[in-house]
């Protein structure tokens, strides 16, 4: 009888444990469920600092492509400039050259030759500027002349009763002279008529043959319409 008993207690109380077990098992996943309530909350804090970043990161490539193609269309026009020059109706001239696999020398037609580079003889009136970018558009610039044979070579084929623009030009009115392609002016190699420059509001310079006087340099205001010379490097094939 007693041995029943305390099997009955012993059996009892292995129930009780078996049930308290299977009581408190519940309770297990509503940890769990509160910690997955709690994760939503952390991708939803840096949703909007994602999204910055996305916005950034668009307006960045926006930007880089919008320069990309600046640089590309800018590229274009450039090459279809050069192809212009250099492909329309040249005039070329064999030499020795030391330029490897380059035989001929060439000008632009009506341009004229004279060692290394091509000259344009304007026959249209601009004022300075104007004539400035004329020759820009004919990938050159205004004349830039350093030597005595060069201009000796220029003045040989320019009309003695007109007047032509050059590359010179003293844009602050300082007195400090400089050429447009960024050559250092250099004062003792300079062709001025005698008292030239001798006007501090005349920014730009001509290339003129006063009455019963040589070929030199005059100072005038870059408003006065004259003609021009460009200048630009021959071109090797």
């Amino acid at each position: 009888m007693t041995s029943e008993i305390t099997y009955a207690e012993v059996r009892f109380k292995n129930e009780s444990t078996s049930l308290g077990t299977k009581s408190e098992s519940p309770a297990a996943p509503k940890e769990k469920t509160s910690l997955h309530k709690s994760n939503p909350g952390f991708p939803k804090a840096l949703l909007p600092s994602l999204l910055i970043l996305l916005l950034l990161l668009t307006i960045s490539f926006f930007i880089a492509f919008i320069i990309f193609f600046q640089k590309y269309s800018q590229l274009l026009k450039e090459k279809k400039a050069i192809k212009e020059v250099t492909h329309t109706e040249l005039e070329c001239m064999k030499e020795n050259l030391t330029m490897k696999e380059k035989d001929w020398s060439c000008c632009p037609k009506n341009w004229k030759s004279f060692n290394l580079s091509c000259y344009f003889i304007s026959t249209d009136v601009k004022n300075w500027t104007k004539s400035e970018n004329n020759c820009s558009a004919m990938r050159s610039h205004l004349l830039v002349t350093k030597t005595k044979a060069e201009q000796d070579f220029i003045i040989e084929n320019l009309d003695e009763n007109r007047a032509y623009y050059v590359g010179l030009s003293d844009p602050e009115g300082n007195g400090a002279w400089q050429w447009v392609d960024q050559t250092p002016y250099n004062a003792s190699a300079t062709f001025w008529h005698p008292g030239e420059p001798n006007n501090p509001l005349e920014h730009c310079v001509i290339l003129n043959k006063p009455s019963r006087r040589s070929w030199g340099w005059n100072d005038v205001t870059c408003e006065q319409h004259h003609r021009s010379i460009c200048k630009m490097m021959k071109i090797y094939l």
